[in-house]
């Protein structure tokens, strides 16, 4: 059983598709797969219920408390966030998810 500091936390933005407009949600989790379920199942974070998310950016961090700053600086962040919506609007939206990795010296 790994240590309570050792979990791996992660920080990510989900984008969503619909009637030609693209939404962006910012949160954090121990696991994307099983989050991202949730969210499209409808039990994730009430702002996304009712939509079919995609993974478009993930970023590892070390502890939660780094998860947790890196989301709130996210949340603010209007230009990665506004990249990765017209990231989306490109692509047809049967594709596969445009995962966009961390940019090098994001930090």
């Amino acid at each position: 059983m790994p240590l309570k500091n050792d979990i791996r936390c992660f920080v990510y933005v989900l984008g969503s598709w619909r009637e030609n407009k693209v939404r962006t949600y910012v949160g954090w989790t121990t696991d994307i797969q099983r989050r991202l379920q949730q969210h499209n199942a409808g039990s994730g974070a009430k702002s996304t219920r009712g939509r079919q998310w995609t993974l478009l950016y993930f970023e590892k961090c070390n502890t939660r408390s780094e998860a947790m700053s890196r989301e709130w600086h996210l949340k603010r962040n209007r230009r990665l966030r506004d990249t990765l919506r017209e990231a989306m609007k490109t692509r047809p939206a049967a594709s596969s998810p445009a995962l966009i990795p961390k940019p090098i010296g994001d930090r």
